[in-house]
């Protein structure tokens, strides 16, 4: 017992010379926010249990879009771009005969994909839940949807009959409900793609999907090498510097930004503490004796003094090459899609980020959490920005 005294007395005294605490004075306790702006956004959803972040995080995306174009609130359907991308990822699945990926998942681009070639449906014309749920829970569903296009690739017949789409989109159907060729909407008349193009004033292509990587040349697209990047889609890459550079630029014009980001890092507590932040491992203003009782404690110790959170403190410097690191050791993955939708700053005048997430009102914020600028540099796979919003010296260099 008091060892683990005396262990713990340790790794106060070594983190508090860092810069996190353990405990402190009551009223510099906690991460303490202040808005700094805030770009007008409709409310939080809860994806429950369905893999389909990219299109809850899509649908706010283009819902604050309609906003920011002072078009009228609407609560766009997730379910409908899900259906749409599952009968297309079928197809390519069988024609590349299984080696492709086949999934409930997909990137940022699958959103503007639905857009452009689908259109858009709102919420409450096609809901999707078709089963006995309230909320979307999608493990049967895409269980059968895999063994139906394993089964078709297997091929026994020796030859695929022209039907074995007609069975799998019945089979869609039957969990998400019918797509709509045509419905009514707030007394007119619209198609998928006229809702998307009249009414929402939605098009794909005044979008586009960056990121930063030093595996490929800067300002050309290439095909991000992530499993759920199914449609093989087109990245622009550019300098993490400049990265950072337009989601600024976009926020701080007004416009919302598509944020596809790992979230397995042990500094994701949007749970317990609302903030994405990437401690400082390293220890600094210490002098030799401290140092030696720090670099004494076990991992176990160490993790536990980095990852309190009790209060704002020094974050990890994230340069391009430590990014890339993270990528190519698959530190960080394409695990999650959210939507940045404003600005805070913490008691020190620290910048972060707000996020607005898709699993419900499940934490303090209500649904949101707070992401610091290292943690965004570090962890983000891509983003998706209305081009207008990138900036001019930006745009030339990848000749929009």
């Amino acid at each position: 017992m008091k060892t683990i005294k005396k262990g713990v007395i340790l790794a106060l005294t070594i983190w508090l010379t860092v810069g996190f605490s353990y405990a402190g004075n009551k009223d510099d306790e906690g991460y303490k926010f202040q808005l700094i702006k805030e770009i007008p956004h409709t409310s939080v959803k809860n994806q429950y249990k369905s893999s389909t972040c990219w299109s809850f995080a899509g649908m706010s995306f283009f819902e604050a879009e309609m906003l920011r174009m002072g078009k009228p609130e609407v609560d766009l359907s997730e379910m409908f771009e899900v259906s749409m991308c599952y009968r297309d990822k079928a197809l390519k699945y069988v024609r590349m005969q299984g080696n492709t990926n086949f999934g409930p998942g997909g990137v940022l681009f699958d959103d503007l994909y639905v857009a452009d070639n689908y259109g858009l449906v709102p919420e409450s014309v096609y809901p999707g839940i078709k089963y006995d749920e309230e909320k979307h829970v999608h493990g049967e569903m895409d269980n059968v949807l895999r063994k139906m296009v394993e089964a078709v690739v297997e091929n026994k017949n020796k030859k695929l009959s022209p039907v074995w789409d007609e069975a799998l989109n019945s089979t869609i159907d039957a969990y998400l409900g019918s797509v709509p060729l045509s419905f009514e909407y707030k007394g007119k008349n619209y198609t998928p793609k006229t809702f998307a193009s009249e009414y929402c004033g939605i098009k794909g292509s005044d979008y586009i999907q960056i990121t930063s990587f030093t595996h490929h040349p800067f300002y050309l697209p290439f095909v991000l090498e992530v499993p759920d990047n199914w449609l093989w889609s087109e990245f622009y890459n550019v300098p993490l510097d400049e990265l950072q550079e337009i989601v600024d630029s976009s926020i701080e014009k007004g416009y919302s930004v598509l944020w596809a980001a790992d979230t397995s890092d042990k500094g994701f507590s949007t749970t317990q503490k609302g903030i994405a932040v990437v401690p400082d491992k390293t220890p600094t203003n210490m002098n030799d004796a401290e140092i030696a009782r720090w670099d004494s404690l076990s991992e176990k110790d160490k993790e536990s003094a980095l990852y309190k959170f009790d209060k704002p403190g020094k974050e990890k410097v994230i340069t391009q090459e430590i990014r890339q690191m993270s990528f190519d050791s698959q530190e960080t993955t394409d695990d999650h899609a959210m939507h940045l939708i404003g600005l805070a700053k913490d008691q020190n005048g620290t910048i972060y980020y707000k996020v607005k997430n898709s699993w419900g009102k499940y934490n303090d914020l209500k649904g949101y959490f707070y992401a610091s600028k290292p943690y965004l540099r570090y962890k983000t796979t891509a983003i998706v920005v209305n081009k207008a919003a990138i900036p001019d010296t930006i745009q030339k260099k990848l000749k929009l």
